[in-house]
């Protein structure tokens, strides 16, 4: 009886000990994170996670949906940057590798965001490509100098803004005149960048973070040893990117790797192994097997090939707001002439094929296409060609924005009354657009769209003028 209640009290000392431990590494914790709280830098980020964010977010609750939930991944990602600047103040300066480590839980999230825009696009895919483009400003917080490999912090997140502003734009010209919701969104999440954070790091972190100078090391990630079954992994090479070569010449070094069996290869005769072909052999005196495919087993090879690679054809209203128009091939007869303001077309993997669309509608989408043409009457927003190659897009009415992303081989059609539309190009090559002369006769004049530009340094800043096309 003795035994067992001395190893009850022993028990129950560790326990004691253990907990002690664990409220007082908790005390220190705690400690720390209330004495950075107190630091002007940490109390001017939660005015602008407030200020800031809040209005973002108040926004995105308005509308719902997927943007609430790519808004949601955008004030986590603030979060836990504010979380960063905190650990920062009792972090020694890591190396890359331990930086990496140490922007996990904010990459974590910028991953998140990036992977919402992909899949099939939603009606809300510029939205979410707003997001995930702006979440690449809060990177800032890994300049850690001029040899770092990018900008410096306030630079960082203008030029991050300026490729998140592309999708908002398209938000605010979508909704002007549609929902209000949408449009405070957009200028919410432009605030939040331009304003916010770019002249919260101005303020606070010009050069970059600062590091502690006796706070405790990052910690990397601890190595799994390899398990015992699995081959040893190869010796690094004898010189380093940056090192100079050994003084061996490369001549007398023997060769390793593919460098050896090209070598082998070379030394011997190049007929050496070869079997002689005889007549009875060759293709065309053989009376088993035809040299020729027909005309048919192609048709029938291209069309199988061709049939498994795409989806079921659609041609439908959805919901009473959405034409959808999807893998449609050698279709030259579409027609919607059935529409209205409210709603939107939107054109997916078709191929070879001809729409013509009838009446006043929103917004026109061309994801994906290969020749296909497409006629429309009006657009009240915009009309988007992402993705295609080789699509004609003739406008009968108005439209005040058309956008050329990601794609080649466009040819623009313009009325009269469209000629005040503004057309907006990214990532795209061989883009024409025809307008009517102004003579007599009508006859339609076509215009290049520059796709190269030159950029010289003059005055203290960069000037940028296009380079000209023959015959535009």
């Amino acid at each position: 009886m003795d035994e067992k209640l001395i190893q009850r009290l022993e028990t129950a000392v560790a326990r004691l000990e253990s907990l002690s431990v664990g409220s007082q590494s908790r005390e220190i914790d705690f400690d720390t994170v209330a004495a950075a709280s107190t630091d002007p830098s940490i109390i001017a980020f939660e005015e602008l996670l407030t200020e800031y964010v809040g209005k973002v977010s108040g926004a995105a609750v308005k509308i719902g949906g997927q943007v609430r939930d790519v808004t949601n991944v955008l004030s986590e990602a603030f979060t836990v940057q504010k979380e960063l600047l905190i650990k920062i103040k009792q972090t020694k300066k890591p190396d890359m590798v331990g930086l990496g480590e140490f922007l996990k839980p904010l990459n974590e999230k910028l991953m998140k965001a990036i992977s919402m825009t992909e899949g099939r696009r939603s009606d809300f895919f510029n939205h979410i490509k707003a997001v995930a483009e702006s979440l690449t400003a809060l990177a800032w917080i890994a300049y850690v100098g001029k040899d770092c490999g990018m900008s410096m912090p306030i630079a960082h997140v203008e030029e991050s803004w300026q490729a998140a502003e592309f999708y908002n734009n398209k938000v605010l010209v979508e909704y002007r005149n549609k929902d209000s919701n949408h449009v405070e969104w957009a200028r919410a999440l432009k605030e939040l960048y331009i304003t916010g954070l770019r002249n919260y790091v101005k303020s606070h972190y010009p050069l970059g973070p600062v590091w502690s100078t006796t706070g405790s090391a990052v910690s990397a990630p601890p190595k799994v040893a390899p398990k015992p079954s699995a081959p040893a992994p190869p010796p690094p090479p004898p010189a380093s990117l940056f090192t100079s070569e050994s003084s061996q010449p490369s001549s007398s070094r023997p060769k390793e790797g593919m460098a050896a069996v090209f070598q082998e290869i070379g030394s011997k005769p190049v007929t050496a192994g070869l079997r002689k072909v005889t007549d009875d052999m060759k293709t065309k005196n053989r009376a088993d097997r035809a040299g020729f495919v027909s005309a048919g087993e192609k048709e029938v090879r291209a069309s199988v090939q061709s049939a498994s690679k795409v989806g079921p054809p659609k041609f439908e209203l959805q919901m009473g707001r959405k034409w959808v128009v999807e893998n449609q091939i050698g279709k030259k007869d579409l027609l919607i002439d059935q529409c209205d303001s409210k709603q939107t077309v939107y054109i997916f993997g078709c191929k070879d094929s001809v729409l013509q669309i009838k009446g006043k509608v929103n917004n026109i989408t061309v994801d994906k296409c290969t020749k296909m043409g497409v006629v429309f009457t009006d657009v009240v927003a915009a009309c988007e060609i992402v993705n295609c190659n080789s699509v004609e897009v003739q406008c009968q009415g108005t439209a005040p924005t058309i956008s050329v992303d990601n794609s080649a081989g466009c040819q623009l059609y313009l009325s009269k009354d469209s000629l005040e539309a503004s057309i907006t190009t990214a990532k795209s090559s061989e883009i024409n657009v025809l307008v009517p002369a102004s003579g007599p006769d009508n006859d339609l004049v076509e215009h290049a769209l520059p796709q190269q530009y030159i950029h010289s340094f003059k005055d203290g800043q960069f000037v940028t003028t296009p380079v000209s096309h023959s015959g535009g």
